[in-house]
Formats: C-alpha cells, sequence, structure tokens
C-alpha cells in the first residue's frame, strides 16, 4: 500500500514489533480482560422505542481476532465492557504511582463541569504507557473518562447518541511519534502522570501535562504508525491553525478515495468540488436494531465509497461543521478489511452533492 505524502511537515516513522503483547503488559484488553492488539467499540444510539436502561448502554465490538460486529456481552457502563478492562490497568498504575508507569488523560468537556473548552482541541483520548509497550485510545464521548481517583463510570452525556472509539496496543518507540502528533490536535489535558524517565524521549507530552508554554504548533501532521502485532495506522493530526474540513482538503485527497462520512449533525453539505468526494451519511442500520439517522449519533468516523477500492476506514474525534474547521483533533485511518466491511455494512444511506 501506498500513500503519496503532502509536502507538509510531518515525519513519518517506520517501526515495528514482533512481540506479542503479554498477560501483564500494558495492551488494550478485551471483555475478559485479554491483552488485543486494537479493538474498535461502537456504543449504540439509545432504543427510543425500548426506554429500557440496557438499550442506553449497548454497544457492538470488535478486535483482531474477530471479521465482523459482536454484540457486547457486557454493557458499556460496568468494570467488565472493553472500556473498564483497558482503564483498570490506568487506575492501578494510578494507585501504585510508580516511576515507570506514565498516563495522561484529555477531554474538550472534562468531567463534572459545564465548561467547554473552545479554545483546545475536540479531540477526546487517554493513554497509558511504560518502556515496553502501551495503548493510546481515541473516543467521542464527553466528559469521559472520569478521574483515576474515581473508579469506572460511564457518564449520563454518553448514553443517548451513538458513540465511538479504538485502542491501539504499541511498542514504546510509537509513543515518541505521537507526542509529536499530540502536539498539533492542542488536547485539554485534565489529569495526567508522567516521570522524569521518559522527558528525554517525549518531547511535548510532558509539557501538556504541566500545562507549560508550547513551541510553536504545526498546521497539520500525517504519520505512520504500527500497532505492536504489526497493523499499520495512518493519523491525521489537525490544529486549529488549518482552518479547513478536514475530510476534504485533506483527508480524501491524501488517501486518494471518495469519503462516506459519520459525524454528529453535519452542517456542511456533501462535497464534490475535489477530485475525490466527501459524502455525509444519513442513515446507519445495525443488525438486530431499527435504522437511525446521523442526527442520534456522536461518533466520528469515514470509510472509502468505493467496496472495491482502498478499503480505508478512518475513526477519530471531530465532526463536519464549520465550527470545527477551527478546532484540533484527528483521525486513526487503516486498510484493515475486516474493519472497513464492518463498518461499510452499516451505511443505509448518504447525502449526493445535488441532495439527493
Amino acid at each position: 500500500m501506498t500513500v503519496r505524502l503532502l509536502s507538509v511537515s510531518f515525519t513519518v516513522l517506520f517501526l515495528s514489533s514482533c512481540v506479542p503483547p503479554g498477560a501483564a503488559q500494558i495492551s488494550c484488553r478485551n471483555e475478559d480482560g485479554d491483552a488485543v492488539d486494537w479493538f474498535v467499540f461502537y456504543k449504540l444510539p439509545q432504543n427510543r422505542k425500548q426506554k429500557s436502561e440496557r438499550s442506553r448502554f449497548e454497544y457492538m465490538y470488535l478486535d483482531t481476532t474477530m471479521k465482523s460486529w459482536q454484540r457486547s456481552k457486557s454493557l458499556v457502563n460496568m468494570t467488565q465492557s472493553v472500556l473498564g478492562r483497558t482503564l483498570e490497568q490506568l487506575y492501578e498504575a494510578w494507585e501504585a504511582k510508580n516511576n515507570s508507569t506514565a498516563y495522561l488523560i484529555y477531554n474538550d468537556k472534562v468531567p463534572h463541569s459545564m465548561d467547554y473548552n473552545w479554545k483546545q482541541g475536540h479531540a477526546k483520548g487517554f493513554l497509558l504507557w511504560d518502556k515496553s509497550q502501551g495503548f493510546w485510545l481515541i473516543h467521542s464521548i464527553p466528559q469521559f473518562p472520569p478521574y483515576p481517583e474515581e473508579g469506572y463510570s460511564y457518564p449520563s452525556t454518553g448514553e443517548r447518541y451513538g458513540q465511538i472509539g479504538i485502542c491501539i496496543t504499541y511498542n514504546y518507540s510509537q509513543f515518541v511519534e505521537i507526542d509529536s502528533q499530540l502536539l498539533s490536535c492542542i488536547p485539554n489535558v485534565y489529569s495526567c502522570f508522567i516521570p522524569a524517565i521518559f522527558h528525554p524521549e517525549l518531547t511535548y507530552l510532558p509539557k501538556m501535562c504541566a500545562h507549560s508554554q508550547l513551541p510553536r504548533i504545526p498546521h497539520r501532521r500525517l504519520s505512520r504508525l504500527q500497532s505492536i502485532q504489526g497493523q499499520n495506522f495512518f493519523h491525521f493530526a489537525k490544529s486549529p491553525y488549518f482552518v479547513d474540513d478536514i475530510f476534504v482538503s485533506w483527508m480524501a485527497q491524501q488517501l486518494q478515495t471518495s469519503l462516506l462520512v459519520e459525524t454528529w449533525q453535519p452542517k456542511l453539505p456533501s462535497n464534490c468540488s475535489l477530485s475525490y468526494h466527501v459524502y455525509n451519511i444519513k442513515r446507519i442500520r445495525i443488525p438486530g436494531q431499527s435504522p437511525f439517522s446521523s442526527y442520534y449519533d456522536h461518533a466520528k468516523w469515514c470509510v472509502s465509497q468505493r467496496y472495491h477500492r482502498k478499503h480505508w476506514t478512518c475513526i477519530g474525534d471531530l465532526n463536519r461543521s464549520p465550527f470545527q474547521t477551527r478546532r484540533g483533533g484527528g483521525f486513526l485511518c487503516t486498510q484493515n478489511k475486516h474493519i472497513y466491511l464492518a463498518f461499510r455494512s452499516l451505511i443505509l444511506h448518504y447525502q449526493n452533492c445535488n441532495h439527493s
């Protein structure tokens, strides 16, 4: 697979590891607590007909051991969920407070706060790592996760609408690259611990943690990341200084594929002005459930339009709205065929540029 890189300032890192994540090592975790290379979760919108508690917390799940979506055994508000299992490692690190493990949590909408941070990125996620390996989980849930001292819970802000997230396990060397990617996103960090042993290699994460003055922010940055078992991902990171639609002006043209985009309440119309087009998804279908419109979906993702070309899937934290062209954030993209087919099969209707 070849991606033609734009002539912008970024570094592409080609690193790999053949060491599988061990049971005791920091990794993304499935519902059984087992280490996985990566996983994707899709929290479904609340079923407006059922109104049951379960319908507010159901999610679909996909990881490297599967070929299609599976309904979760647990609910997303349970500690046995993939989020609960994965965050359990962060809570253990917080309690231990040793100098060999670091974490960083960011969200533009902080738990227990009514304030909304408009100046920093729309980015949402958390990282946990040591000198061997760790994970980076990107998601769309406001006010999540809770502060480590509070333990696991799922916020009411994430109940009504659909939500999404992707977790990837990385070798430590990849965190040097993630360090630069997050600089462009300008995340709103609200909880962190980065011991001094990481400072020589990580330039920006310690500054974000300390809320120190940051250097000049790149307008945008593209990086190749590789999971610990060799799955390739490309991360697109934009700053507020890149004032444009990340899907139309950058991602679709960079990946050389027209994109079908699902974001919450898109106010930017489908766009066919450039070589590769961007179409807004309007309705989603979930097996065994009534279809729902993008209005009820807070998830942010996109896929290649054509089944037989490219197979790109991207998951991130920015909406297609005029205001968010001025916000920082990003998307992780992969050509994993199973991820692509899982998402492409969900699309019931999208809007052409003539609004039909």
